[in-house]
């Protein structure tokens, strides 16, 4: 293709089928007044914008502290509601306390006052934990379970299997799936020989 061209020569307008207006559109003509940028007025809309920008930019650093703070109230006051609720149960123990304490009456009544409000007392304090979903670990009688239970000790017994608990000495708890405190057990070594 590029021999035939330079065989040939250059084309003629008329061969190269130029338009008649051709010449005009390459002028290049001077903008009209309406198409004139407005320099000022550029200027005075980019200022608006970097306002308006930092603006959100202060509002999103804002809601990020005030988000931060109300994260730190939260952790901080965050076993209020439990605490609120046990404060009943303190009001309880003292109450049973004042009956066992109390001057009239026989002796007999005074403990079963007593013991009657701790038991009260007991149970209140049960179904605070319930409610926060704070349960008992069952371990009597179950096979040892580390994940659950803590041995102290281990001892021989004819009723109790090998390995399985004998005794608690304190209560496991666990608070929703997790263990919130192991039980502290005993575990039967099996019978003696």
């Amino acid at each position: 293709m590029g021999k035939e061209n330079v065989e040939q020569g250059p084309k003629t307008e008329e061969e190269l089928d130029v338009p008649e207006d051709f010449e005009a559109a390459g002028e290049i003509s001077e903008p009209e007044e309406e198409g004139v940028v407005d320099v000022a007025a550029l200027q005075e809309e980019l200022a608006e914008a970097k306002d308006r920008v930092l603006r959100i930019a202060a509002d999103a650093e804002n809601f990020k502290k005030r988000m931060e703070r109300d994260k730190e109230k939260m952790l901080k006051y965050a076993g209020e509601n439990i605490l609120r609720e046990l404060l009943a149960t303190a009001d309880n123990l003292a109450r049973a306390l004042e009956q066992g304490q109390a001057e009239s009456g026989d002796a007999q009544k005074k403990l079963d006052a007593l013991l009657e409000g701790v038991e009260l007392t007991s149970k209140g304090l049960v179904s605070v934990l319930e409610k926060f979903e704070v349960t008992p670990i069952e371990s009597m009688g179950r096979e040892f379970n580390p994940d659950e239970m803590d041995a102290l000790t281990m001892e021989s017994s004819e009723e109790v299997p090998v390995n399985h608990v004998l005794q608690e000495f304190a209560k496991g708890y666990r608070f929703k799936d997790r263990v919130l405190r192991h039980a502290q057990v005993v575990v039967s070594s099996g019978k003696s020989t």
